[in-house]
């Protein structure tokens, strides 16, 4: 951890009281001029930190902008998930940026975000519109000891844990859509994108790109996707302060993460059906030029869906565009 990420994790351990330089030069051995030098950086940046002689330092309020080092000091400690935080102002696609790491050889576990991208992108090529510091828009990357076929565990673990970290940070009620969809009232607020490299019998890597509508306004979507989409701040009536979500999603996504790597997938698939607002209704799934109807029954053990079809078939859904039938 950086000296700027043990300085705001101890100013938040204090919990809206101060700490003293001294403390802080003990805690991080080094000078208190040093201690000085990194604070008035941090004001820079658009922290707020009152200095107080009898007080110590105080922080007061952090700026509406991801910083690598405050993510790290407001994740805490995870077991692989947040281990390695970048953050980037503009990107082509945050997948892009982790692919690149993934192929260098960087370790499981590293997350980068951008406060916007260029040529952000769901699932089926389509675009995914990411706005300046109006969301979240991330990847992680993970080397899991799975077969490919099992891959489909990582999206499903990575849907179980935004719901439940939406649901944690805002008392909003999310629903799963399958396969990757985070919906509010029927409009999708998040979606995740799963990209693999694998070998034939192993799991080289996975990336996992994960974009939040948060702070966005009805009239900031474009509008052919009002009645689609909706974001956090309009289903809440209040701005999210996106870097403690951001906190959040990370902490949920390495909770079910390790529990995917403890072969505890059947307890997470149970969460995600529980969430999930396809399975026991008649849905229309196409595939390409191929569109199948049927009943979204359950998951399988690798996470795919079983559909029984009009003729009663139970087919094995990996992927496709899911419609339900009204």
């Amino acid at each position: 951890m950086t000296t700027d990420a043990q300085i705001l994790t101890a100013l938040r351990s204090a919990q809206g009281g101060g700490v003293s330089g001294s403390e802080l030069s003990q805690q991080l051995d080094i000078s208190r001029a040093a201690i000085w030098a990194r604070i008035e950086e941090l004001r820079s940046f658009g922290y707020d930190i009152e200095a107080s002689p009898h007080r110590g330092y105080r922080l007061v309020s952090a700026p509406d902008h991801l910083h690598a080092d405050d993510l790290l000091s407001r994740l805490g400690k995870t077991r692989t998930i947040g281990r390695d935080i970048r953050v980037f102002q503009e990107t082509t696609s945050t997948n892009d940026v982790i692919e690149k790491l993934a192929r260098d050889g960087v370790k499981e576990g590293a997350v980068v975000f951008a406060e916007s991208q260029s040529k952000g992108r769901g699932r089926l090529g389509r675009k995914w519109m990411s706005p300046p510091r109006k969301g979240l828009w991330f990847s992680l990357l993970l080397r899991p000891a799975m077969r490919p076929s099992a891959a489909t565990q990582l999206t499903i673990a990575a849907a179980a844990a935004l719901s439940r970290a939406i649901r944690l940070h805002t008392g909003l009620k999310p629903e799963i859509k399958w396969p990757n969809d985070i919906v509010i009232r029927g409009k999708k607020v998040a979606g995740i994108l799963t990209e693999l490299s694998a070998e034939l019998d192993k799991v080289k890597y996975v990336i996992l790109g994960i974009g939040v509508d948060v702070n966005l306004s009805a009239g900031e979507f474009p509008h052919e996707f009002r009645k689609l989409a909706t974001s956090l701040k309009i289903e809440t009536g209040q701005s999210i302060d996106r870097a403690e979500l951001a906190a959040e999603i990370l902490r949920e996504l390495d909770r079910d993460y390790a529990r995917i790597c403890a072969g505890q997938f059947t307890a997470v698939a149970d969460e995600w059906e529980s969430q999930c607002a396809t399975l026991g209704h008649n849905v229309v799934i196409r595939l390409g030029d191929r569109q199948i109807q049927g009943r979204a029954e359950s998951l399988d053990v690798d996470g795919a869906l079983l559909l029984r079809t009009l003729h009663g078939h139970l087919e094995t859904i990996i992927g496709g565009d899911v419609t339900l039938e009204k």
